[in-house]
């Protein structure tokens, strides 16, 4: 009879305050703004339009190479991937990966020195967006390749010899990943555990990663590691490249999801894993400044695809509701369905507006795109779930039933509801919601904090807080009084926006609310002070505002573009027309709900719900779910299981 294995002991990980892991987090952001940026000064209660219009464009060649590469991947998507064979059998085929690679598309953002495509961000995401739509499990393997894996931090923090090693195996043939969380770490990274002890010209790995997406079949990884401080090493959280098959990388699982079925995502296991020092990302400490930077535009490529998301609802919608009629005439032409359909139309198209004037102004690098890339990914995600939750709706039945099913009984096999599937995740993938909102108020308040913030900090001496009052002052008087009138306040402002259907009065409103929005984010903070960031609900609706703002001057940029080529212009006006009057309702009652909410007593009930207070409104059901720990152990040392990598040659 065998012997009873030791249970293992708990992982240990560093101990933090919550004040702790702030501050990790507040030192790996960009602390300074040295370029404009368009939904900064939103925030700020400034509507810089000569920011954003007219539209900025790309290079003629960039165009001509962008569209060379669409056209072929468009005919690889209609001719080689099979959408539905990666859903039922929950894996791309090998043959159709070694294709993408053989077409460049996993150099799409490489440059063409290292034997990349050299696209720019806009086409990039324009290719995102259209293999998305044949499968957004393809979709979501080129994102994290190539987004935030190896390519996207070299390019801005690696060596020349690190460029040159990596770069052209990154374009033609290794996938990457990349490898932050872990079981009981997602957006805490103060408490990594994974370390990177220095021996030597190496560093040894130790730990776990959770949900490492394309880890089951990477073959370069970028791995975040906590360096221990000691003498001639300054230590923190650092990035390395590992090569996926270095002795003691174990992939220990492949996870399976509601959605997404074809992703290689997985468990992966360090143990006593070499890595030269010549591999480490930057220098210690800086891993996660790499990671944020990263994100700044690699988070573009997540609404991209919510954007190829929408265009696919908008034609399922269209051709569904003129075929299928009720009492008499075709659904869409009655105003239940009709509004859904209004509003998949409109917002498609302004989610388009933001995702491509926000992938031009990263091209361009003329301006800080860190919080519109972040409205970008938090007003994607959020859309496109409501768009595609719309979809099922007008679809019915037929919503909720498999394509497969629909396919056996002899209908059209629309995946409506895999769709819904597959985009839940974006809503947490790269940064939750509810992570985006305080991401997004924490740069939305910068200017405050960077004048006012000392007299805040309960740590701050009565001279620190009287320098900052001092510096307050002045910045106050300067600023408040630009709140008061401004230009959307003038019938005739943006008249250039008039043609046929007039969008100047919904750039007025723009500016009128930026005003109002940075005078109720200066109340809240002149009444909660050092409790304001506690008040996520608050925050919360604040970033929410700005998001629907910079999508209403997107969309009106847009269509003032458009009608300028004579490209749909007239259609172009409609939908943004449309469009801006939906989000000016819904802006109106995040307004409202700014001071009017049960904020203070939802904190109560969810403190009785925690004591067990309510633990009787849970009786009468029966739990179906099974035994083991909430949170697996993640204690380094060897693998015990088998390795489940699967590297594509």
């Amino acid at each position: 009879m065998s012997a009873v294995p030791e249970t293992p002991a708990a992982p240990s990980r560093p101990t933090v305050t919550e004040r702790e892991a702030r501050q990790v987090a507040e030192a790996a952001r960009e602390q300074d703004w040295r370029k404009p940026s368009f939904a900064k000064e939103l925030f700020l209660g400034r509507f810089r339009l000569d920011l954003i219009h007219p539209h900025p464009l790309p290079d003629d060649e960039d165009v001509r190479r962008g569209e060379d590469f669409l056209a072929k991947l468009r005919d690889f998507c209609e001719t080689r991937i099979d959408g539905a064979a990666v859903e039922r059998e929950a894996r791309i085929p090998d043959e159709v990966i070694d294709g993408l690679k053989e077409l460049g598309a996993l150099g799409m953002k490489i440059d063409t020195k290292y034997g990349g495509l050299g696209l720019t961000q806009v086409y990039y995401n324009k290719a995102l967006a259209l293999v998305g739509s044949a499968s957004p499990a393809i979709g979501a393997l080129l994102s994290a390749h190539q987004s935030i894996g190896v390519p996207q931090p070299l390019k801005i923090f690696g060596t020349r010899e690190q460029k040159e090693t990596f770069l052209p195996r990154c374009a033609r043939t290794d996938i990457s990943a990349f490898l932050l969380t872990e079981p009981d770490v997602g957006s805490d990274p103060a408490r990594l555990a994974t370390t990177a002890v220095p021996e030597g010209d190496e560093y040894v790995l130790d730990g776990v990663k959770l949900w490492t997406t394309n880890g089951v079949v990477a073959d370069l990884l970028v791995v975040m590691a906590r360096v221990p401080e000691s003498e001639g090493h300054r230590g923190g959280i650092t990035a390395f490249v590992v090569e996926a098959d270095s002795e003691g990388v174990t992939v220990e699982n492949r996870n399976a999801f509601m959605g997404l079925r074809g992703l290689e995502n997985g468990v992966t296991r360090f143990h006593r894993v070499r890595v030269p020092a010549s591999h480490r990302i930057g220098e210690e400490g800086q891993g996660l400044k790499i990671a944020l930077t990263t994100l700044n535009t690699g988070r573009l490529s997540l609404p991209a695809m919510c954007v190829g998301a929408g265009k696919w609802c908008l034609k399922i919608a269209r051709e569904w509701s003129a075929e299928r009629e009720q009492w008499g005439k075709p659904v869409a032409l009655h105003e239940a369905v009709g509004s859904k359909i209004a509003f998949i139309a409109a917002t498609t198209f302004a989610l388009e507006a933001v995702v491509d004037l926000s992938s031009q102004m990263a091209d361009e690098d003329r301006n800080d795109i860190r919080i519109e890339a972040a409205l970008a990914k938090l007003y994607g995600s959020e859309m496109a779930w409501l768009m595609a939750d719309e979809l099922v709706q007008i679809r019915g039945g037929r919503g909720f039933e498999t394509a497969e099913s629909l396919r056996a009984r002899g209908e059209r096999a629309v995946p409506a509801e895999q769709m819904l599937r597959d985009l839940r995740i974006n809503r947490i993938f790269e940064g939750s919601t509810e992570i985006m909102h305080l991401l997004i108020a924490r740069e939305a308040v910068d200017a405050h904090l960077s004048v006012a913030g000392d007299l805040i900090d309960p740590d701050k001496s009565l001279g620190d807080k009287a320098r900052a009052g001092a510096s307050a002052g002045a910045f106050y008087a300067r600023w408040l009084p630009k709140l008061v009138a401004g230009p959307g306040q003038l019938p005739g402002t943006y008249g250039e926006f008039k043609h046929g259907i007039d969008l100047s009065p919904h750039l007025r409103y723009v500016e009128r609310t930026s005003r109002k929005l940075a005078r109720s984010t200066f109340y809240a903070m002149s009444r909660w002070q050092g409790r304001m960031e506690t008040k996520q609900g608050f925050l919360g609706r604040i970033v929410d505002i700005g998001a629907e703002l910079f999508a209403m001057s997107a969309a009106c940029v847009r269509a003032e573009l458009l009608r300028g080529r004579g490209d749909h212009g007239r259609e172009a006006y409609q939908l943004a027309d449309a469009f801006c009057r939906q989000a000016r309702l819904r802006v109106e009652e995040l307004f409202g709900r700014l001071w009017s909410n049960t904020d203070d007593l939802d904190r109560k009930v969810v403190k009785n719900v925690l004591t067990g207070s309510y633990a009787w409104l849970e009786e009468g059901v029966v739990d179906p779910s099974g035994d083991g720990p909430w949170i697996a152990d993640a204690t380094p040392g060897p693998s015990t299981r088998e390795n489940v990598r699967r590297p594509i040659r």
